[in-house]
């Protein structure tokens, strides 16, 4: 495997798409770090740096994960604080609206007809900034009422100072909507010059990257909780070590059920074509386990989090709708609710997304068949059957993985931040981008006669073939844009020697 990064750089094509994702990288977590304008830095540092949270509490669990999801940036209220959430949402919405609107639908399926969906797409991200920011700006005021930013309120009390010096519709909360607008979009359009130029797909790496920017500081903790404060309980780093344990058992099955498939034996009629004979082979269709991937735990979690939210924030100081935003947000309600909605959209997404019979009529037209069933209706039957068996154990593997955070952080007395990385949507997403990045590389090394990571074998996967469409990145603006991130590195490190030293 290392052999196999090492030939990484010895592509000259691999090399320079490496290298412009790296630097994209590096940008997006530039952005995640630069507050917005008008916010007291300082009231900030002293929130993060004493801020604890309700480890038992579903709001305490999505405020950690969404927190997560934009790398630091919605708890340093920076220009990226929404991350690329919203983009993730529009497309979400399109998708589906594509699969249930004919006249959508239609549009698909006819040239041209994905760039307009695109376009739909990047306005309904549009929208939804604004709305967001929006809400996110306003409650800066009183951050007593995000549950985003549980203790900040506390911290401002006690420093008496506000978190706004300044805060006016016209002076901070417009600047700061369009801002974070602005910061979202080029999140999104990075995202999209690392898809066309760059490794994997963009909008999901650069998720993984936030996911994976909270780790050192997860790391962090875990030591300070395990081993800086062991005194006398020496019962601690052999609680550490079965916790590392737990955490590989957890991802070796994370991986071993995302890549898990049901195979559907396809045999072809032989057909003679002249002189050529055609078919009489045999085929498999791949039925996935988990066919909705992460889509039912970011709807369940939409559906009963932020309607929750937003209804608070308008009522602040009405008490009914606090105590019951409150109880639909924690406890073992949200966790019943939130598995219940997983189940739903699992066989919501499937029913919309899988089509049985569109399968069976083009295996009838390509002369293929499933062994023991009829072409045609049976074909069909048999295959939402086994689909819908397929989707109930993947709706249990997505439950048991969506609460475990919350089970490992409450049994153990860890942060959410931290239990974020024994199970949950930010593991399965860094699961699956980190497996799709391997087989992109692993082709790119194949097409030039090298080794890919797996001495026998390979990868096991659906995306066999190359994402990238377009061309790769001018050497000379790689080197450019390196130039730039090592002259902003300078200077960020000749402010804080400069601060320090003062």
């Amino acid at each position: 495997m290392i052999s196999a990064f090492a030939n990484s750089f010895k592509v000259p094509d691999l090399r320079s798409r490496i290298l412009f994702t790296l630097a994209m990288i590096v940008i997006v977590r530039i952005g995640a770090s630069i507050t917005l304008p008008g916010i007291d830095v300082t009231v900030l540092d002293e929130w993060i740096k004493n801020r604890t949270a309700d480890a038992g509490s579903g709001a305490a669990q999505v405020a950690a994960l969404l927190n997560v999801f934009s790398g630091g940036g919605l708890q340093n209220c920076a220009i990226f604080a929404l991350g690329i959430m919203p983009y993730i949402s529009a497309s979400i919405m399109l998708q589906l609206l594509t699969a249930v609107v004919p006249r959508l639908s239609k549009m698909a399926r006819e040239d041209g007809g994905r760039q307009k969906i695109t376009q739909y797409t990047r306005l309904a991200t549009i929208v939804l900034c604004v709305f967001q920011g929006y809400l996110l700006a306003q409650s800066l005021q009183n951050p007593g009422q995000n549950i985003f930013l549980g203790g900040l309120q506390e911290t401002i009390e006690r420093l008496h100072r506000p978190l706004v010096p300044d805060y006016s519709f016209w002076g901070f909360v417009l600047p700061s909507v369009i801002t974070i607008t602005a910061g979202t979009m080029l999140m999104m359009w990075l995202g999209e010059m690392i898809t066309e130029r760059g490794i994997g797909n963009g909008v999901s790496l650069l998720i993984c990257v936030n996911i994976v920017s909270d780790l050192p500081g997860a790391m962090v903790q875990v030591w300070q909780t395990y081993v800086g404060n062991v005194g006398s309980d020496m019962s601690k780093p052999a609680t550490l070590v079965l916790l590392l344990a737990f955490m590989i058992i957890v991802i070796a099955g994370v991986i071993a059920l995302t890549q898990a498939t049901r195979r559907i034996v396809i045999q072809y009629a032989k057909r003679v074509v002249g002189r050529k004979v055609y078919g009489g082979q045999t085929q498999y269709l791949p039925l996935k386990i988990n066919y909705s991937g992460v889509m039912p735990i970011i709807f369940a979690q939409a559906i009963l989090l932020f309607p929750s939210s937003i209804i608070a924030s308008m009522f602040p100081d009405v008490g009914w709708v606090q105590r019951f935003s409150q109880t639909i947000a924690s406890g073992w309600v949200y966790y019943s609710l939130s598995a219940a909605l997983i189940f739903f959209f699992s066989y919501f997404w499937v029913a919309t997304m899988f089509q049985p019979t569109q399968i069976s009529e083009d295996l009838k037209r390509s002369g293929g068949y499933i062994p023991g069933i009829r072409p045609g209706k049976p074909t069909a039957d048999f295959l939402d059957f086994t689909m819908s068996r397929l989707t109930f154990a993947g709706a249990i593997f997505l439950t048991l993985l969506y609460i475990m955070p919350g089970v490992v952080s409450s049994i153990l007395g860890i942060a959410p931040q931290t239990a974020q990385f024994f199970g949950g949507t930010s593991l399965l997403i860094l699961v699956g981008v980190v497996l799709d990045v391997m087989r992109q590389i692993e082709t790119h090394l194949l097409q030039s006669h090298y080794d890919g990571f797996l001495k026998k074998g390979r990868i096991r996967g659906r995306f066999d073939r190359m994402q990238q469409t377009g061309n790769v990145a001018n050497p000379a603006t790689v080197v450019m844009l390196w130039t730039g991130i090592a002259l902003i590195t300078l200077l960020g490190v000749a402010w804080l020697i400069y601060n320090k030293g003062m």
